[in-house]
């Protein structure tokens, strides 16, 4: 034998029969072939089983490919959560591209570089987003992606700019179409781009793989089990909808398919249809808790909600479950498929009190179920910290649900994957559970005459108060002590409440240097999924400018 070779390798290789590369793309065939009458999708009037979406998906796929885009072109898209969107998940990787879906509340701006930046060929559009994306197109540089009009019955507004409607696709397209799957499982399936603050933000690009894996680690991590009523709450185009198209797909479950956060419409479809799961940032949740048509006692069937985006207040937890909404806890980022990470529960936190439930259940946990390891590391030592919930170090990921890499951005790839890891750029902590807790993002944690301030400690003391629906804690430059805590506050409707109650309200919980000095009210600018835009409030008080002393 030669060198390496022994005799597990001697005539034992890899054939189509013993070895298939991973596709989420193999879960609709499946549950097309096993569950062809079960409904997949609806959406307003509309219905699809799973046999009609695969036959639907097979047919855009070959209008693509007749129209020349295969393997590593670029599928841009720029649409809500409608069934259209989540059909692309498939038809798209079907022919061998890579699906681009776009944030639908950027500028032109920041959607023609990505139009360039991504090379896109072919470009699916609401109506609603003619003219914001008319205008990308002006501003576009390179060469221009194909227009597809997706119509809308459920928007009364807009436009079409294109020269072709997708139902129109779909009925030319090939339902016997002979798409082959991929030979190599590393090949991208999907480009997200990160939310930057500052510059250009970054072209994620992930792979087949790990979106088969991370669809997989969803049913383990939120319960999916089979058949699940999945709503729609969480934006598909943020992080491939955390791989749920994908997941729902595996589950053979429904996609209740939802154009935009709306409180009364959702509650409506969760009694409708008897949801059973949703995912969202605390701001969705926070919204459907202090709506005014928000169930008054929980019902005795919960929904199973996955959480992420910020650590959750205790607050949300709590009012989560009056409305009838059970929380887990997840933690990620785009550049590790969304969740990363899970708070498992462990047996008896359901006897515990809703408070000390709430304070075990906003931590991010531990390795998502098929993630091989989140941790927290000396980012000089690369060496884990100690369980004890106080040392400080960088939370850190590996595993086979990571991204390739940024496109064209071989610097910041390295960057990234430094010392074998994939750096979050988050502050956290490990407990003696040896859960994961997010201190806070690395440029958030205020420093405050020597001694480090959680903004996100700070906040989640705002979010007890009976007024505060949102808040935010940045730092403000100050002669004496270098930056102290600056709180941004944003009311209930119909709340009251002055900058001396909410500071009182703070020096009783918190130590003196941890309370804001100084309160600003307003609404909070968030990103389209939900996220306090910090870098904003920030700017406001001019926090750049502030001595770390």
């Amino acid at each position: 034998m030669s060198q390496g070779q022994n005799q597990y390798t001697v005539g034992l290789d890899k054939t189509p029969a013993n070895y298939v590369p991973l596709s989420p793309v193999s879960f609709l065939v499946r549950s097309a072939s096993v569950y062809p009458d079960h409904v997949s999708a609806v959406y307003e009037d509309r219905s699809f089983t799973w046999s009609q979406i695969y036959d639907r998906c097979k047919r855009f796929a070959s209008f693509l490919a007749k129209r020349g885009i295969g393997h590593g072109d670029t599928v841009a898209a720029m649409l809500p959560n409608i069934p259209a969107m989540n059909e692309l998940h498939f038809a798209v990787p079907m022919t061998g591209a890579v699906l681009n879906a776009l944030n639908i509340r950027l500028d032109a701006s920041a959607i023609a570089f990505q139009l360039d930046h991504g090379a896109a060929k072919i470009i699916l559009v609401d109506p609603e987003f003619a003219g914001v994306i008319s205008d990308a197109l002006n501003q576009m540089k390179g060469p221009k992606p194909h227009i597809i009009d997706v119509d809308d019955a459920a928007f009364g507004g807009g436009k079409r700019i294109g020269d072709i409607e997708y139902e129109a696709t779909v009925a030319a397209g090939d339902p016997n179409f002979d798409w082959k799957p991929i030979a190599d499982e590393w090949d991208a399936i999907a480009l997200s781009y990160t939310s930057g603050t500052t510059g250009n933000p970054k072209g994620v690009v992930t792979h087949h793989r790990g979106a088969y894996l991370n669809a997989v680690s969803n049913i383990l991590a939120g319960n999916l089990g089979q058949h699940p009523i999945y709503l729609w709450t969480l934006p598909m185009f943020h992080c491939n909808g955390w791989c749920f198209p994908w997941t729902v797909a595996l589950s053979a479950g429904v996609n209740v398919c939802l154009r935009k956060v709306d409180p009364t419409k959702i509650f409506q479809l969760i009694a409708k249809y008897g949801v059973t799961h949703m995912c969202g940032a605390p701001i969705v949740y926070n919204t459907l808790i202090n709506a005014p048509d928000a169930p008054a006692k929980a019902p005795a069937k919960p929904v199973v909600g996955l959480i992420a985006g910020a650590a959750p207040p205790v607050a949300v937890l709590e009012g989560a479950e009056r409305i009838g909404v059970k929380l887990t806890h997840v933690y990620g980022l785009t550049e590790v498929y969304g969740p990363a990470s899970v708070c498992a529960e462990q047996p008896g936190w359901d006897d515990l009190s809703v408070e000390d439930r709430a304070q075990r259940k906003r931590r991010q946990g531990v390795p998502y179920p098929l993630e091989e390891n989140v941790t927290v590391l000396d980012p000089t030592t690369m060496k884990p910290v100690p369980r004890d919930g106080e040392t400080i170090g960088e939370v850190m990921i590996r595993g086979n649900i990571v991204m390739k890499g940024y496109l064209k951005n071989e610097k910041a790839t390295n960057e990234a994957f430094e010392g074998g890891w994939f750096h979050s750029g988050d502050l956290g902590v490990l407990d003696s559970d040896g859960y994961v807790i997010i201190k806070d993002r690395s440029k958030d944690i205020i420093i405050s005459g020597g001694e480090n301030i959680s903004s996100v400690e700070v906040e989640d003391v705002l979010y007890k108060h009976p007024a505060v629906l949102f808040a935010a804690v940045v730092a403000k430059p100050d002669s004496k002590w270098g930056e102290v805590p600056c709180a941004f506050v944003e009311l209930k409707e119909g709340a009251k409440a002055t900058e001396a109650e909410i500071l009182a309200y703070c020096k009783k919980l918190l130590p003196g240097f941890k309370s804001p000095k100084a309160v600003v009210f307003g609404v909070i600018p968030k990103t389209s999924t939900g996220k306090i835009q910090k870098f904003m409030l920030r700017n406001q008080v001019d926090s750049a400018k502030a001595i770390s002393a």
